[in-house]
């Protein structure tokens, strides 16, 4: 299921939607580095690509952050 989500960054209101699991994961990111879900958000935003939007962005920071732990992982 896709949902509407919205956070504060930098002092102005987003809205984003995302997948569940995408939701899930970006939460589970945030946790693991020990950091709040909206500055693991506000970090995102400020680092995608302009033309990009931020769901977008959202969704390719976590396929990337799993592909990662995936190579570090090994060959199972």
């Amino acid at each position: 299921m896709i949902a509407k989500h919205s956070a504060t960054l930098h002092g102005h209101r987003t809205s984003f939607t995302l997948e569940d699991p995408f939701w899930q994961e970006l939460k589970s990111i945030a946790k693991s580095r020990g950091i709040p879900l909206a500055r693991l958000i506000a970090e995102i935003d400020d680092n995608r690509d302009p033309e990009g939007n931020l769901s977008s962005a959202l969704r390719l920071y976590v396929l990337a952050w799993v592909k990662r732990r995936a190579d570090a992982a090994g060959p199972s």
